[in-house]
């Protein structure tokens, strides 16, 4: 099992940069890496990077960019104009994955779409915009991760309504991004994670988080924790054993976590002990 690293741990450490985090991926071993968005974004713009500095970056190193995330809020828009927006930032996705040499785009659902719809309805309008998404990345190989979001007010929010979609979809560029935080932020259920086809998850997010009830209003992000902290409840063996069984084939343990007091560190300190928790958790549970 390799090890991966996202930028969610250190993106509000002081003075973070894409790059910094490429050269201290490689440092503390970390094999691969997911883009934020915001970080890439924020360093486009302030012109601290160009796209094609970054390709030249991954061609010349071992460190692999395993995913481009992520497209925000994809689905259930109520206009054409939300619908063309969603679409235009698609392809522009789309164009810098080509030039980066990335081939996995994870898409993540609408949170508080403001229509009572049942989760049949979400299900037939996510099918139909990811199949939209998906015409234009099969050229490409290119392949659509959907990240259910464990969080009452997001529109997909549990794993088996995600593996659903994917199930209807049934490509093999389009899968599931797992996410430990989310899965048990709405108690999705095991018995559906078990009896899933493993090659379908193509990304694997690991973290920890407090034992806060599932679905409370303050069981957020920032309640994520290093997995392994006293403090953590998730049943990591669990996890684990659920995975090899079922046949995951994403290579990658990625860890991702969002909480303010690991921002605190400078980014050398989060992306090394990032390093050190994952390298554990892949020592004890997958040997």
């Amino acid at each position: 099992m390799k090890i991966g690293f996202n930028e969610a741990n250190d993106r509000f450490c002081k003075d973070h940069t894409v790059m910094k985090d490429l050269e201290l991926c490689e440092k503390y071993g970390f094999e691969g890496i997911d883009i934020q968005s915001m970080c890439l974004d924020r360093d486009l713009e302030s012109g601290k990077i160009t796209l094609e500095e970054l390709a030249d970056w991954f061609k010349n190193h071992n460190v692999k960019m395993l995913s481009y995330n992520a497209l925000e809020h994809f689905n259930m828009k109520q206009t054409q104009e939300e619908k063309d927006e969603v679409m235009a930032k698609f392809d522009e996705i789309l164009r810098r994955c080509l030039i980066l040499g990335c081939d996995t785009i994870v898409v993540v659902p609408s949170e508080n779409i403001g229509v009572e719809a049942t989760i049949s309805e979400i299900r037939e309008e996510a099918v139909a915009v990811l199949r939209q998404m998906l015409a234009k990345c099969e050229p490409h190989g290119i392949r659509l991760s959907l990240e259910f979001c464990g969080a009452p007010g997001m529109s997909i929010n549990r794993f088996e309504d995600a593996y659903a979609i994917v199930q209807e979809i049934n490509s093999p560029l389009v899968g599931i991004t797992l996410d430990q935080y989310h899965f048990h932020g709405m108690a999705s259920s095991w018995e559906s994670l078990e009896k899933a086809d493993g090659k379908k998850i193509f990304i694997w997010h690991l973290n920890g988080t407090e034992d806060v009830p599932c679905g409370a209003a303050y069981n957020t992000d920032e309640k994520r924790l290093w997995p392994g902290d006293p403090k953590d409840c998730l049943d990591h063996k669990r996890f684990a054993d659920t995975l090899k069984k079922i046949g995951y084939a994403g290579d990658y343990c990625i860890i991702e976590i969002f909480r303010p007091e690991y921002y605190e560190l400078s980014q050398e300190e989060n992306v090394k002990k990032s390093a050190e928790v994952t390298k554990a958790h892949v020592e004890k549970y997958w040997g």
